[in-house]
């Protein structure tokens, strides 16, 4: 694949780099046709069973949209009707983490907060600073904040435009962990062997099931998630569990 968008594919877990770092990563038109492809062939294949996304470089995970790129739309409902790369991690249908390597910064953000799980490096800064040229975020900024860090800290941000620093984003629940920048990828590669090593259609349906817990009532998404399960519960992979229990041994997963 073409190097402004690497993916690199090995041991089941998928690993999709920006690679634009003389720009911080900044994404144009062209890059997110390009991880159209690499969203497309992560969800296609059986062989990958955990995406991580991340930037090149040592200063930055993704500075969101180009700006000079930009003033290439013709209209602002052709601005509205682009291919919306933060909706592309979205599609992902395999469990995802971001590996924040850096600036975070408007649909950069977006997009790690569209993965399952945020690890970042400790020289990481996140923020949503659209307010600051005269608009707002529009890759679901708002909403996912609200959910990661509540109404008053989200708006703080969206308001401000104002980043914090990887430690403030993990006190507020906006990552999980805060790693030395070159201990980043090993602390990923780690969390995403053992999602990996997990029943691949359970990782996926756990994926799913996280998601609409967001926006179900807690009886509603109780129930959901026990007919998940029972989908789950009748797969081989499901069976090979038990039976590796009984045997004292480790499951072998096949996604079945």
């Amino acid at each position: 694949m073409t190097s402004l968008v690497n993916l690199h594919i090995q041991d089941h877990v998928a690993w999709i780099e920006l690679n634009r770092p003389e720009k911080l990563n900044a994404m144009t038109p062209d890059m997110a046709q390009l991880l159209t492809q690499a969203v497309q062939t992560c969800n296609e294949s059986d062989d990958v069973r955990v995406v991580v996304l991340t930037g090149a470089g040592p200063k930055s995970f993704c500075a969101g949209s180009d700006i000079v790129e930009l003033d290439s739309y013709a209209t602002p409902w052709d601005f509205r009707n682009r291919r919306d790369y933060c909706d592309l991690i979205r599609a992902l249908k395999k469990p995802a983490i971001a590996a924040i390597n850096g600036y975070a910064f408007g649909g950069g953000l977006e997009m790690a907060l569209a993965c399952d799980i945020r690890i970042a490096a400790e020289n990481a800064k996140l923020g949503s600073p659209e307010i600051k040229l005269g608009w707002i975020g529009g890759g679901g900024m708002t909403a996912q904040l609200l959910h990661s860090i509540g109404a008053s800290n989200a708006a703080l941000m969206v308001m401000t435009g104002d980043p914090v620093s990887a430690q403030q984003a993990m006190a507020w629940g906006l990552i999980s962990e805060v790693v030395a920048l070159d201990a980043l990828r090993d602390r990923v590669a780690t969390i995403a062997a053992a999602i990996a090593a997990r029943a691949p259609i359970a990782a996926e349906t756990a994926k799913v099931n996280l998601r609409a817990a967001l926006s179900m009532p807690v009886e509603q998404a109780t129930a959901y998630e026990r007919d998940l399960q029972t989908i789950c519960f009748a797969t081989e992979d499901a069976m090979e569990g038990r039976k590796a229990f009984q045997e004292k041994r480790t499951p072998t997963f096949r996604r079945r």
